[in-house]
């Protein structure tokens, strides 16, 4: 091995010391000209080659807990009292000067955007290479190797070609991996892995956090977790610290707090985990129709081709002979992996785009037919409702112009009956009236989501599309948010498609499931009958990869929790 890749581990004789130990940490941040505190005297420790998971929601202090630390608060941040040993060295009161000496060789960081983290303008080999730059490991032609022998390491196919190549020629599995490249370069004593996996699709990110956990058995590294995702958390960390308003609410080995939770909090998280709350369906099962019976989304033979970039020859085929039918009432999904077809299903579905073939019947009507102002009438019965919530409604329209502007756009209604209507749906989305004169950026996540349906709801559809429209969201609100949906279909009469790369979720609330796989359907019927006897391997391996499955069994069932039922 190069010089460029040596190792510092922990030395045998503080093999049973905690190479992180944190003392009654408080942190608190400025806003105008007071300090507000958000991490309360919050202690934990990190032994060597153990993984601690810090798991709560938005809010809960379990960044702003990592971030110091490394040293990496916001500017508005401060350190205002406590410990942070890193192999018993107190590190809590130096400067930035001092902490650049130990980040990368001694603590790292594998942030959670591997898009916004890579320099888009540098080559992957040169980003690797900074790392042994910046503490000075090695000539030129060991770092050469040694950033060879790392892209390697954490699985990247031809290391050689992907040290030449920019960060938008990999895709997001593969930045990731070039991001753990970059934190175990120097072998670190510790690596904090702040939500790691949180944007990638659920067979990549179990690739992602089994080299993680191979990197550490193999260095001995020392790891602490960051996740809001409850499912990783049971299947990874030796121990779980339960985070809210910036306060522990109670630590200890997974398997007791998988077991028997202690806190109202904690048993709330797990209970709304769908990866782990598995015997809680959010509807009951099997499918629904509504009085009048039918289908109200019939698509037949789908295919939808894409012409190559200039200067190439021919198409790309995106969705491939895909057919499902959803009864009125019920909830059909399309599952699968980035690039599998499913949003362009969907999108083909609202009538956005005009498939190549194929045949598309919404409430009996074929979209494929609609042009013009039919194809625009069209959607007053059927909605989109878009994965992110902070990107889908205009910042600088108000809670109110945001619902009614469908109203303006279709209905011809005096003002007084589009107020009536704005004000009886944010009833139906459980929102206060109160946020009709705010704007989006005052909302939560999940208020902002309930924004964008009621907006979809004002005009009163038959169908709903929901494209990855709870992933976005904690894991309390997203369970609040599928309540939420429940209630409106069965009060409703909705028929829902709902777009999803979460296979938990896709169990919890769908009635019949479509697998798609490279723009080919792979499997498709009842959910039951899909998750118990998937029919390819590839659903297979979709369902294998649901985080959380390894610590189900021990489950205690008073808590509403069951074995893995495969």
């Amino acid at each position: 091995m190069s010089t460029a890749t040596a190792p510092h581990p922990a030395s045998a004789a503080n093999a049973d010391l905690p190479v992180l130990e944190i003392n009654n940490l408080a942190v608190s941040y400025r806003s105008n000209n007071d300090f507000q505190r958000v991490v309360h005297n919050v202690s934990l420790q990190v032994r060597p080659g153990e993984i601690v998971a810090l798991v709560g929601e938005s809010g809960s202090g379990k960044t702003t807990t990592a971030q110091a630390v490394i040293g990496l608060l916001a500017e508005n941040g401060r350190l205002e009292s406590g410990a942070i040993r890193l192999n018993g060295t107190d590190i809590a009161g130096w400067s930035e000067k001092r902490l650049d000496t130990i980040r990368g060789s001694k603590i790292s960081l594998i942030p959670q955007d591997p898009t916004g983290s890579l320099n888009p303008v540098k080559t992957i080999g040169t980003q690797v290479a900074e790392v042994f730059q910046i503490h000075r490991r090695g000539t030129r032609a060991e770092i050469e190797a040694g950033v060879i022998d790392l892209l390697a390491r954490v699985g990247l196919s031809q290391p050689e070609l992907r040290a030449r190549q920019y960060p938008h020629e990999l895709s997001g599995g593969m930045r990731q991996r070039v991001l753990i490249a970059i934190a175990v370069a120097m072998r670190p004593a510790l690596i904090i892995a702040d939500e790691p996996t949180s944007a990638l699709d659920v067979t990549v990110q179990q690739r992602i956090l089994d080299l993680i956990d191979g990197l550490r058995e193999e260095y001995g590294t020392a790891v602490l977790l960051v996740t809001h995702d409850l499912g990783v958390a049971a299947d990874r960390a030796d121990h779980l610290v339960v985070l809210k308003g910036g306060r522990v609410q109670e630590q200890g080995p997974t398997a007791e707090i998988l077991a028997s939770p202690r806190s109202d909090y904690t048993r709330k998280l797990l209970a709304d985990a769908p990866s782990l709350a598995k015997a809680q369906r959010v509807k009951r099962a099997g499918p629904r129709p509504a009085p009048e019976g039918g289908h109200a989304i019939v698509v037949e033979d789908l295919v939808q081709d894409f012409p190559l970039d200039r200067g190439r020859r021919g198409a790309f085929r995106a969705v491939d002979g895909i057919s499902f039918k959803v009864a009125r009432g019920t909830t059909h999904a399309v599952v699968g992996e980035s690039g599998s077809g499913k949003t362009t299903t969907a999108r083909s579905v609202v009538g956005f785009q005009k498939p190549t073939s194929g045949r598309i019947l919404v409430d009996g009507v074929d979209v494929t037919t609609l042009r013009g102002e039919a194809l625009r009438q069209f959607r007053r019965t059927i909605q989109l409702v878009y994965q992110n919530p902070f990107a889908s409604l205009d910042p600088l329209q108000t809670i109110y112009q945001i619902i009614e502007e469908p109203l303006l756009n279709f209905d011809p209604l005096p003002r007084e009956e589009r107020a009536r209507k704005i004000h009886a749906i944010l009833d139906r989305v459980r929102l206060p009236q109160s946020v009709l004169t705010r704007r989006p950026r005052t909302l939560s996540g999940g208020q902002r989501q309930r924004v964008a349906l009621a907006r979809a709801l004002v005009l009163e559809p038959q169908v709903l599309v929901l494209d990855e429209a709870v992933s976005a969201l904690d894991v309390t609100v997203q369970a609040q948010i599928l309540g939420l949906l429940d209630e409106l279909q069965q009060a409703l009469g909705l028929t829902y498609l709902f777009i999803s790369h979460d296979l938990a979720v896709v169990r919890q609330i769908s009635d019949t499931v479509s697998v798609l796989y490279n723009g080919r359907q792979v499997d498709s019927g009842t959910v039951e009958d899909v998750f118990l006897r998937p029919g390819s391997p590839y659903t297979r391996e979709l369902i294998g990869a649901i985080a959380g499955q390894r610590n189900l069994p021990m489950m205690n069932t008073s808590n509403h929790f069951v074995g893995t039922g495969q």
